[in-house]
């Protein structure tokens, strides 16, 4: 089975930087078939309310069965953006927090595609935030390298942690850094994400920023305390991989 949120995320790659399962737009279904081995799980992902309905009349079990890749109902509904059907199934008690084949959970896939009204109706229903996938990965960290601003609020103020680090130890502000993403790393920085936390390279998001050409990113990072000083692995500062005249720019506010 496809799977239909696409991830763009840290440059790197990693919990980011692919989705664990090819792409599939709702768009394109009708032509390639299924996407799940499950009717119910398909009848959640294209929207079709009643017969998911009129299907658990018959069988309530259906609800919580899992397809060939450990999906429910509830995490194919979370993909397609199919609030009605969120809710329908959350109401029905259906546990919140399944983890698929890659320990995706429903707030994860929701965080990822952008469906606010979803990630509140998920974190409602108490889903916990700081959930790993097999990658390390929480849905801040999905929220981040997506630029889900609005999510990444709605995780923050029900506890996520913005310094949980993946397995190439990055938390979300290097995401954001790396990506661009001004408003996600003010969000972050809200929230006291830390700035100088290093990932597996020895980069901080100030190494990311830099590197990246992030002007207005790396100096919102040094305006908060981010060092220009740390080497990463390669014994490199972040001036050192900076490009163009941003590292003397760097210098500059820090010495003034």
């Amino acid at each position: 089975a496809g799977w239909p949120a696409a991830l763009i995320g840290y440059r790197r790659g990693g919990c980011c930087g692919s989705a664990p399962f090819p792409g599939r737009d709702r768009q394109s279904v009708g032509m390639e078939g299924p996407v799940s081995s499950l009717e119910l799980c398909n009848l959640a992902y294209t929207g079709q309310l009643e017969l998911l309905q009129d299907r658990l009349r018959q069988d309530r079990g259906l609800a919580t069965r899992s397809d060939q890749d450990g999906r429910t109902a509830l995490h194919w509904a979370c993909s397609a953006g199919q609030t009605d059907i969120v809710h329908f199934l959350l109401g029905l008690g259906v546990p919140v927090d399944a983890k698929d084949c890659a320990s995706w959970t429903p707030l994860h896939i929701a965080a990822s595609a952008g469906h606010d009204e979803i990630v509140k109706a998920l974190i409602g229903k108490g889903a916990e935030v700081n959930d790993v996938n097999q990658n390390g990965c929480t849905p801040l960290h999905y929220a981040a390298s997506r630029n889900r601003q609005e999510i990444a609020v709605m995780l923050l103020e029900n506890r996520a942690d913005p310094d949980a680090t993946d397995h190439f130890e990055s938390t979300s502000l290097h995401r954001a850094a790396a990506k661009g993403n001004l408003k996600m790393i003010q969000i972050l920085l809200q929230y006291k994400a830390s700035v100088n936390m290093q990932d597996s390279e020895g980069n901080t998001p100030l190494h990311l920023a830099c590197a990246e050409e992030r002007v207005d990113e790396a100096k919102l990072l040094v305006s908060r305390g981010a060092s220009i000083y740390i080497e990463n692995k390669e014994e490199k500062t972040p001036l050192k991989v900076s490009k163009g005249g941003l590292g003397t720019v760097l210098k500059r506010l820090v010495e003034d």
